[in-house]
């Protein structure tokens, strides 16, 4: 966790951009009954950790369901206008192609850094960043 959060405020002296990484281990069981998906979930949870509330609409959330070893990523309008579904999806796969081979922390460190690749190409960092939304990883 800290090697995630120490790749978060690296990424972030590259743009001005925020990201938030969210781990849970599985879905509830109520959850599971009624047929609810990882991507519905991780869209809670960007607007529980208010990731949308960001100057630039340009916050972006990874989130991890353990339990199947699936990533979503959720970005705010202002990013996801730039990259769209097909850019975020390719860095969900790569990621998830990590852990399928028991490498998490470069899974998600990999992510990252191709998050902020994007997001310093559109929001490139200037004397003006500021730290909008907390680095550290989530546990839910």
């Amino acid at each position: 966790m800290r090697a995630i959060e120490a790749a978060i405020g690296v990424s972030e002296t590259t743009h001005f951009g925020e990201i938030r990484f969210a781990v849970e281990a599985a879905l509830d069981p109520m959850a599971l009954l009624y047929g609810r998906s990882a991507r519905e979930r991780a869209v809670e949870v960007f607007s529980q950790l208010r990731v949308w509330d960001t100057e630039r609409n340009n916050g972006v959330l990874i989130y991890l369901l353990l339990a199947d070893r699936r990533v979503e990523i959720v970005a705010d309008r202002g990013i996801n206008r730039d990259v769209g579904p097909p850019g975020w999806d390719m860095i969900c796969r790569e990621m998830e192609h990590a852990f399928k081979q028991e490498d998490f922390e470069l899974g998600v460190v990999s992510g990252i850094h191709a998050i902020a690749e994007h997001l310093a190409r559109y929001y490139p960092a200037s004397s003006a960043n500021v730290n909008e939304l907390p680095n550290k990883p989530i546990v839910l």
